[in-house]
């Protein structure tokens, strides 16, 4: 069984930055593609960016791109989250998923393995 620890969340005022982490352990961390998803309170969970095995092809939701990017460090076993310009709508729990099919996908139903989330709080 995969497991995925995230770090990173908090409280952030509008138009600053934050970084989140996650760090899955075993050893063919770089075989999955990962992804981040987020569910804010009362609202179904959205995708928010994923990356490939690699890290040179990488996709994100229209909310976001330009503001967050995604990165992976295979040698730490870890995947980043890095969120500027961030907004009161950002506010949600955030969530790092483990694709072993290694596709760079939107859809939750295609990930396997999940972290325990952290919340992101922007106010205003």
């Amino acid at each position: 069984q995969v497991q995925l620890v995230e770090s990173g969340g908090g409280l952030v005022q509008a138009g600053g930055s934050l970084r989140l982490s996650c760090t899955a352990s075993g050893s063919t961390f770089s075989r999955y593609a990962m992804g981040w998803f987020r569910q804010a309170f009362g609202k179904k969970r959205e995708f928010v960016g994923a990356i490939n095995r690699s890290g040179g092809m990488r996709d994100y939701s229209d909310s976001v791109k330009g503001r967050f990017t995604i990165s992976r460090d295979n040698a730490k076993n870890t995947v980043y989250l890095q969120m500027n310009s961030l907004k009161p709508e950002d506010t949600a729990v955030y969530y790092c998923a483990a694709d072993l099919y290694g596709s760079v996908s939107p859809s939750s139903e295609n990930y396997d393995y999940w972290g325990q989330g952290t919340q992101v709080t922007v106010s205003s």
